[in-house]
């Protein structure tokens, strides 16, 4: 049996680490040094899921340890409870904590993300030094050891078997939850929200979700800090250790949990010689090893901007999905008999300042039909679409699907309601799989929340999700790349990609937005008969396409636009005639 060295090397060195302080060949020192690698792991675990994974950048992340810190520092000294029991409270006080933060950070975008986060994390730092019942600026002295019956955890040696199982069982948690239906969920909030959404994702509810797991392995780390340091004050939860935090995330391989023990050790190693390094080189005292750090971070982010990780160990393994057992499969949709009405489009109008891109648009989809929307470039194809899958309210108008107003459309709503679709751009989450991305079509028919991933508990469910996935890159005949980074495939073959997540969600209606372009001549011939196989089975479809053949041989009816208004409806035949389409679009076809 062949292994993958991904997950073979980084077993050998958590084993090295975790037998290396009982070896004796280690003084205590380095010991310390290897807890507070630990302590700082964890942060950059939450980090790497943040920013790496989620395209959350965060420069508070310290505030987080500080709460998790202060929480155990005032219930053990102040009321003598016992420290196992203050790590629930530590860790409730800093989710809650995050929980109202985040819903009002991680709705910004762009700089004003970081921006905020360097803000809340200022504001907390003088807020713990401006507490008389914290301590101030002086802190909490005398907080207990942890102890395991009668014997305190003082020796670095015994502490050090604490610190690396909960980075170990971080590890492990995270691991887990990227590995299942939300994980693909938050790592597509980085790369390609608008497929997310499309598919029925809560980006909003992921982004928060992964903010407060974050926030949570930071309270773990200020626990574990405040009972080896035995006492806390508010400069190691400044906005400087955050950036430092930010830094190891970034050095290991933002996107990689092991990276981040990589980028742990490797800045707690040179902050620990600058500080002895650096005074001496320069003949006086000061914390000149942040002035290292941002030429550090510079020069990552130029020669390494996927961190060390990734050069040190090349890509990750493709995932291993589970098998299903007894045969069984998602349920699908039950599709409405042919000929029946499911979407009528009624005086849809959209304007964007003066410009009117949709101008009181009239038509109508019947389930079993292929109905083709064409039209010049800028004709308000694809702003239709928006309209009818909730990515653009109406400016005025009703959009009804089976019978129900579209009043409030969302994109999961749409999704929801059996409405899948492709992209005039491709949306595609580059690093994931192809049948990852495939997958991400098929999120709103998995349950499993972040706890049950977490646990594992979701692997019956996964294989349902990944056969799927598999069966419909067979119809799309990309089953031979399933497992290459989507990002390696070409433009056509991943315009096939989308068709294959778009029916992975069992939709009612199939929206599509140019699927042939880019497409080779043998390409075009297959999605055509794919497209008459799903008619076949009772799907609808609305396509949107430049190729007149292509969409000519298809299409049942077809609606022609020019400058966002309906200028006819009919059978290919008679549009190939019709004189205003002949005018405004299709020329010399006859």
């Amino acid at each position: 049996m062949k292994f993958s060295r991904g997950p073979i090397i980084p077993a050998i060195c958590a084993l090295a680490i975790l037998v290396a302080p009982f070896t004796g060949l280690l003084p205590d020192y380095w010991i310390t040094l290897f807890n507070y690698i630990g302590i700082s792991s964890l942060v950059a675990i939450g980090l790497v899921l943040l920013t790496g994974v989620g395209g959350m950048t965060s420069f508070g992340q310290a505030a987080f340890v500080g709460f998790g810190a202060y929480t155990t520092a005032v219930l053990t000294t102040r009321f003598g409870i016992s420290p196992w029991l203050t790590l629930p409270a530590s860790l409730i006080v800093t989710m809650a904590v995050a929980g109202l933060i985040g819903a009002i950070t991680v709705r910004l975008s762009g700089h004003y993300l970081p921006l905020g986060t360097i803000a809340w994390g200022i504001a907390f730092f003088y807020l713990f030094g401006n507490l008389d019942w914290l301590g101030a600026h002086d802190g909490l002295a005398g907080i207990p050891p942890l102890r395991l019956g009668t014997h305190p955890l003082i020796d670095p040696r015994d502490y050090f078997v604490v610190v690396w199982i909960a980075v170990v069982m971080a590890v492990i948690a995270t691991q887990n939850l990227l590995g299942g239906r939300i994980g693909r969920a938050i790592r597509a909030l980085r790369r390609s929200t608008r497929a997310a959404e499309a598919f029925g994702v809560n980006t909003a509810a992921a982004k928060l979700m992964v903010f407060v797991y974050a926030a949570m392995l930071a309270g773990l780390a200020g626990w574990l800090y405040a009972h080896f340091q035995r006492s806390v004050s508010p400069g190691p939860f400044g906005i400087t250790t955050g950036t430092e935090y930010l830094l190891m995330a970034v050095l290991g391989g933002a996107g990689r949990v092991y990276g981040a023990i990589l980028g742990a050790a490797g800045i707690t190693f040179l902050r620990d010689q600058l500080q002895n390094f650096l005074p001496w080189l320069i003949g006086n005292t000061g914390n000149y090893e942040t002035i290292a750090f941002g030429a550090v971070l510079v020069l990552i982010l130029q020669t390494a901007s996927s961190g060390v990780w990734p050069i040190l160990f090349g890509p990750p393994p493709p995932p291993a999905p589970p098998t299903p057992r007894g045969g069984k499969t998602t349920p699908e949709r039950t599709l409405p008999a042919p000929g029946t009405a499911l979407l009528q489009v009624q005086d849809a109008r959209k304007v964007f300042g003066g410009l009117v891109a949709v101008n009181d648009v009239n038509f109508d989809v019947q389930s079993g039909r292929i109905i083709g929307l064409i039209g010049p470039n800028g004709a308000g194809k694809s702003t239709t679409f928006n309209l009818i899958t909730g990515v653009l309210p109406l400016s005025s108008g009703q959009i009804q699907f089976e019978g129900h107003a579209l009043r409030t459309q969302t994109p999961q709503r749409a999704a929801a309601l059996g409405l899948g679709r492709t992209f005039q751009h491709v949306e595609i989450v580059a690093d994931m799989s192809v049948i990852e991305n495939v997958a991400l079509g098929a999120h709103l028919l998995g349950r499993a929340g972040p706890l049950r991933a977490i646990l594992r508990l979701d692997r019956a469910e996964e294989a349902l999700l990944f056969a799927n996935a598999k069966r419909q890159l067979d119809r799309v005949g990309l089953a031979d790349v399933a497992f290459k980074p989507a990002g390696t495939l070409a433009l056509g073959q991943l315009r096939l990609v989308e068709v294959a997540r778009a029916l992975c969600l069992h939709p009612v209606l199939l929206l599509l937005d140019e699927p042939a372009a880019g497409l080779r001549v043998g390409e075009k011939k297959a999605l055509a008969r794919l497209l008459r196989e799903v008619r076949s089975e009772g799907l609808s479809v609305l396509l949107v396409e430049h190729d007149m053949d292509f969409v000519m041989s298809l299409a049942d009816r077809l609606v022609v636009l020019d400058f966002g208004t309906r200028i006819a409806e009919g059978i290919p035949a008679d549009i190939r005639q019709h004189p205003a389409v002949l005018e405004a679009y299709l020329g010399g076809v006859s």
